[in-house]
């Protein structure tokens, strides 16, 4: 999801699955009074709730950002019969890594999720 489309997420209050894991994070002055204006147009959403999807939509968005960065290897061929090579570059080390931890964050019992 990007950015953008949260507004219209939060005008709709989906919710989506959460982990009992916390964060504490010290913000900026100015990102803490984005965050309060935010909070006061959308108050059906809780400040930890703006937070999260915040953050997760930032993540989408930084994955997409990654480069691609063409390997050695033919992983597969288009439309077209041209080869499409690996991408050696950071996002399928960020998926693995990402499939890992969420592996692993789903495997734990509820009262270990801290």
């Amino acid at each position: 999801m990007k950015i953008r489309e949260l507004a219209q997420q939060w005008e709709e209050t989906a919710k989506g699955r959460l982990t009992k894991t916390e964060y504490a994070i010290h913000l900026d002055v100015e990102a803490a009074a984005r965050l309060a204006a935010i909070r006061e147009m959308y108050p059906k959403r809780s400040t930890e709730e703006l937070l999260g999807e915040l953050i997760g939509a930032a993540l989408e968005e930084l994955e997409a950002s990654f480069p691609y960065i063409q390997g050695r290897n033919v992983v597969a061929t288009d439309e077209e019969g041209d080869p499409l090579y690996e991408d050696v570059g950071p996002t399928p080390r960020f998926l693995s890594l990402s499939r890992r931890y969420l592996h692993d964050m789903s495997a734990m019992p509820d009262d270990q999720k801290h």
